[in-house]
C-alpha cells in the first residue's frame, strides 16, 4: 500500500508538476488515511477499501473538530488518489463515488485598510534589516504574491526597467506582475546596499536573504511581519496573506477590473478572485451605514 502511495506522489510531482507545499499536503491526508484504515479495519489491499470505510474516515475527521474546508481537502485528496488507481492499477472499485463534499464556510478575506497599510510600510531605519523588511512589505503589497511566492523569488525574476516581476505560482505556472514605482525604488535601495551586506560573501541568486545569507524562511518572514505589525500600533492580525488580500481588495476598490486582478492573483478560476467583491461591497455598507444621516 505505501508502495502505492510513493506512486502517486511521484505522480503528482513528476506529471503534474505540484508545488511542494500542495505535495505534502497530499502527503498528509493519505498517510493519515491510511493509518486511519490499518488501525480500523486492518486493512492491507487497498482494492479491499469501500465505501463505508472512506465515509467513517471523514466522520471521524468531524469528530475531531476539523473544519468543513479540511474535511473537503481531504476528501478530494482521496478522490484523486483512487481515480489514480483506477486507471494506473486497473482498480475497479473507487470508493469515493457519491459522496458529498462537505459545503466550506465562505469567510471573507480580512483586509487592511489603506491607512494600516500606510502604518505598516512606514519602516524607519537604515541598516541593513530596515532596507530589506521594507523592501519586502512594499513589494508584497505592490504584487500581492503569496509569502512562499515572494521567498522563491531570484534576481533574475526582477525586470526592474520595465516595472514588473516574473513569478512561479502554484502548479508550476509563470506569471508576470507589475511592480510600482514605491516598491520598484525599495528593491534597488536593498539590491544596492543591504544584500551584498547579509550576503556575507556567499553566492546565492535568491532575492531575499537572511542573516546568514541563506534565503529567507516563510516562517522567517512572518516573524518579521508580526514584529513589524506589533511596532506599527497595528491591533488588526496580520498574516502574509493578509496583504495580498489587502492588495486585491484596494485594486478593486479603486476601479481595477476583476479579470485584471485575477491574473495578478495567478487564480486558475475567477470565482476565487470574486470573494473580493464581497469584500468591497461589505466595506462599501459599513461606509454608508457609518456616514449617512439616516442609516
Amino acid at each position: 500500500m505505501q508502495d502505492t502511495l510513493n506512486d502517486f506522489l511521484h505522480y503528482l510531482r513528476i506529471e503534474r508538476g505540484l508545488s511542494k507545499n500542495t505535495l505534502d499536503s497530499y502527503q498528509r491526508d493519505l498517510v493519515n488515511y491510511h493509518k486511519y484504515l490499518v488501525r480500523a479495519y486492518k486493512i492491507d489491499k487497498w482494492d479491499s477499501v469501500i465505501r463505508n470505510h472512506v465515509v467513517q474516515y471523514l466522520y471521524q475527521l468531524n469528530d475531531k473538530g476539523r473544519s468543513p474546508a479540511t474535511i473537503a481537502r481531504a476528501l478530494s485528496s482521496l478522490r484523486l488518489f483512487h481515480q489514480f488507481m483506477s486507471r494506473e492499477y486497473q482498480v475497479t472499485n473507487d470508493p469515493t463515488l457519491h459522496i458529498e463534499t462537505p459545503k466550506k464556510d465562505r469567510k471573507l478575506p480580512k483586509v487592511l485598510s489603506t491607512e494600516e497599510v500606510e502604518k505598516l510600510l512606514t519602516i524607519q531605519g537604515n541598516d541593513a534589516f530596515s532596507i530589506r523588511n521594507k523592501a519586502m512589505l512594499e513589494m508584497l503589497y505592490a504584487t500581492g504574491l503569496r509569502v512562499s511566492e515572494l521567498m522563491s523569488l531570484k534576481v533574475s525574476d526582477l525586470h526592474l526597467t520595465m516595472g514588473f516581476v516574473r513569478c512561479i505560482g502554484k502548479g508550476s505556472k509563470e506569471r508576470i506582475v507589475p511592480l510600482g514605482d514605491v516598491a520598484r525604488d525599495s528593491v534597488e535601495s536593498y539590491l544596492s546596499y543591504s544584500r551584498s551586506i547579509l550576503l556575507k560573501k556567499k553566492n546565492t541568486d535568491f532575492l531575499f536573504i537572511n542573516h546568514h545569507g541563506n534565503q529567507l524562511s516563510r516562517q522567517g518572514f512572518w516573524k518579521i511581519l508580526k514584529g513589524i505589525s506589533r511596532d506599527s500600533g497595528i491591533t488588526k492580525e496580520i498574516t502574509p496573506h493578509t496583504m495580498r488580500h489587502s492588495f486585491a481588495t484596494h485594486l478593486l476598490e479603486n476601479g481595477a477590473d476583476l479579470r485584471s486582478v485575477q491574473e495578478m492573483l495567478g487564480h486558475a478560476d475567477i470565482s476565487t478572485t470574486q470573494i473580493y467583491t464581497h469584500v468591497t461591497k461589505a466595506r462599501l455598507k459599513d461606509i454608508y451605514q457609518s456616514y449617512h444621516p439616516r442609516a
